[in-house]
């Protein structure tokens, strides 16, 4: 069983234990019933857009994450929280992976926008970026990717993910259990896909708290030490969850972060604060 201090375990009882908000509309984008979303459209039409793929192991559901996505939308965003076919019941390998595909092909409709994600939300970002590295006889191949990736306290590393038995081997049931592991890692985790290339060539900013309990540490360094060209932001006596705790200081860090992202150029990291790859060390809080 996972152990965890009182501060990791206060800090997931208090954001989970926030109540759902409805959202003001509603779509689909598919047939199945997991293929719908939550949408919290600014008054500007012209509001910066974020697409946000929610955690919770690629088994549970995007209720947990309205609280921070309605609370993104005062921040001068358009918001949009999809669904998508989840592990353990109607997906996994593939179709948690064809619905996310869908989901960044289709929602956007040609609009700019940041591909934001929490947890295993950050490992199905990491791995829409990467998607052009993918083969191209894969159906999940494509040139055409998310203008710019924020991931927030992200798996990276679906091996390391099923090595440690993270969240009762929630790895290795996304990608079918131990006889189908191997063969379909290259094609669902980042650092797989990523350590040939060394960039995925779409703008990403990898933030995170550097009092994580739930994601190790090193799934963050490993992934920083591999990416030539990521963006990091590590922020001090924050775990995990304080990152979509609506209103708390994390959370204003990511909101300040998305508008850098939209409204800076592709150059220096140094702008976003960005400190050196190597400053991931555990912290107590």
């Amino acid at each position: 069983m996972r152990e965890i201090s009182a501060f990791a375990a206060e800090e997931e009882r208090r954001v989970l234990s926030l109540r759902p908000v409805l959202a003001p509309v509603h779509g689909k984008y598919g047939d199945h019933p997991h293929q719908t979303y939550d949408a919290w459209p600014a008054e500007d039409p012209q509001a910066p857009l974020v697409l946000l793929l929610h955690g919770g192991y690629w088994r549970y559901d995007r209720m947990h994450l309205t609280p921070f996505a309605a609370w993104l939308a005062t921040q001068g965003f358009s918001v949009l929280l999809p669904g998508f076919r989840r592990s353990g019941g109607a997906g996994g390998y593939p179709e948690t992976f064809d619905d996310v595909a869908r989901i960044v092909d289709t929602l956007p409709q040609g609009r700019p926008y940041v591909l934001a994600g929490h947890c295993s939300g950050g490992h199905l970002a990491l791995w829409c970026a990467a998607r052009a590295l993918l083969p191209a006889d894969s159906p999940w191949h494509t040139t055409t990717l998310p203008p710019a990736v924020l991931a927030l306290a992200p798996l990276t590393d679906l091996e390391a993910t099923r090595r440690d038995g993270l969240s009762n081997d929630a790895a290795l049931q996304l990608l079918g259990g131990p006889d189908q592991f191997a063969q379909r890692l290259p094609h669902t985790d980042p650092l797989t896909l990523l350590k040939s290339a060394g960039t995925t060539g779409v703008r990403t900013v990898l933030l995170h708290g550097a009092a994580d309990e739930e994601v190790p540490l090193t799934q963050f360094k490993d992934y920083a030490a591999t990416h030539t060209d990521l963006e990091t932001l590590t922020l001090p006596n924050t775990g995990h969850y304080t990152l979509i705790e609506p209103d708390s200081p994390a959370a204003r860090e990511v909101s300040n972060t998305l508008h850098s992202l939209f409204s800076a150029p592709a150059g220096n990291p140094a702008r976003l604060g960005v400190p050196p790859l190597g400053e991931f060390e555990d912290e107590a809080p």
